[in-house]
């Protein structure tokens, strides 16, 4: 009999402390570590949650034709590719895909006990081999943060289940080359899983407004959907993460076998989630409005952490700032921050010890709370 595999505790819940120190100040902690939106989500996706009807009956677990037809018109307008509605399935969030698909990728009879993942990464990239009794081997990351795929050796490639990318990457905002990762895939017969929860928040359009589809060529779809899976969540887009809504689409004969699997597990994101989904996703100008709130808040939490004599520069993309260490001890600096201002952050090796030196700060907290931390650092009533 094998031994029962030994799960460490949930990265967060390692903060128990840390959070007790920031609690003793006046106003209470103000928490920085976990990205959860706060702000509201867009208003035709509550009523459409409310008055669906949807409730009464069994949802269809692929997705309804409307969440189907919703999402492929969102990746068509948003990031300029043009997928079949059909070829659109929906999950119950992106996490629960991200932590299954090894598992069902060994079910379907690809081959390879590895599965790579970035170096510095959300963690269950590799808890989700770990779950599926696979080994999980971490990419080093270039000095930008991009993948480094010429450092992974010639056995683990010949191991591979597959290889994960998420950009803009969680927690170091970098944005990837993707069509390179694509090829770098098909060349070596490595399937390429690509988050993409994030990519309404790079922070230069590759486009100006009105002038086409303003994330073209910010989705690894749009190098084809051959040997390739991308994976979307409505969470951080659209301030929607209570509901547990998002879709995958990408090679043909893979979403179609990922489908049915997950039908015959019963996975099925709730009707009246799917109405306010397909509501969101048929609306950007929320999205607009969030991105500027992301914009105001890290450029205030920058300018705050500089002022305490921190590096904080601005990331590529998504809404985190990935902070060094002065003396590289992670930890002491967070102990450092709930002590003199109250502030809970996430040290870096929560994402893997190739981030031990730095800590993520995130901007998802609402703008009384910076501006209550902006106060406790002696600059009140600063703005963004």
């Amino acid at each position: 009999m094998s031994s029962p595999q030994v799960l460490e505790p949930y990265p967060y819940d390692r903060l128990g402390r840390l959070r007790a120190v920031a609690e003793q100040h006046a106003g209470g902690c103000v928490d920085l570590s976990i990205g959860d939106p706060c702000d509201p989500p867009p208003a035709a996706a509550l009523e459409a949650l409310a008055a669906s009807g949807a409730e009464r009956s069994y949802p269809p677990s692929v997705g309804t034709p409307a969440f189907r037809a919703a999402a492929a018109g969102w990746l068509e307008r948003r990031l300029g590719v043009e997928v079949p509605a059909e070829q659109v399935a929906a999950c119950v969030g992106t996490k629960e895909l991200v932590a299954s698909l090894p598992r069902l990728l060994q079910l379907r009879g690809h081959e390879g006990d590895t599965v790579l993942y970035p170096a510095v990464a959300y963690p269950t990239y590799s808890m989700g081999a770990r779950l599926a009794g696979l080994r999980a081997v971490p990419v080093p990351l270039e000095r930008r943060g991009r993948l480094d795929l010429g450092s992974v050796g010639p056995a683990d490639v010949e191991r591979s289940l597959c290889l994960w990318v998420n950009s803009p990457a969680n927690p170091t905002g970098a944005v990837d080359d993707l069509g390179t990762i694509a090829a770098w895939g098909r060349e070596h017969g490595v399937l390429v899983c690509s988050d993409e929860c994030y990519v309404e928040f790079v922070w230069e359009y590759t486009r100006p407004a009105g002038a086409g589809p303003p994330l073209e060529g910010r989705t690894i779809l749009a190098a084809g959907p051959e040997g390739v899976l991308a994976l979307h969540s409505l969470s951080k887009r659209s301030n929607l993460a209570g509901l547990r809504a998002g879709f995958y689409t990408g090679d043909a004969e893979l979403v179609d076998f990922l489908a049915l699997a997950r039908r015959h597990l019963g996975f099925m994101v709730p009707g009246p989630v799917q109405a306010a989904a397909a509501a969101a996703l048929d609306d950007d100008d929320h999205v607009e409005t969030q991105r500027q709130r992301y914009r105001d808040r890290m450029a205030l939490l920058s300018r705050l952490l500089e002022d305490l004599g921190l590096r904080a520069s601005p990331p590529e993309g998504a809404f985190y700032l990935w902070v060094p260490a002065p003396d590289g001890d992670a930890w002491a600096l967070a102990e450092r921050l709930a002590a003199t201002a109250g502030m809970l952050v996430s040290p870096g090796e929560f994402y893997g010890q190739a981030g031990a030196g730095r800590i993520r700060v995130s901007a998802t907290v609402p703008d009384e709370r910076l501006a209550l931390l902006a106060e406790r650092l002696g600059v009140p009533g600063r703005t963004a």
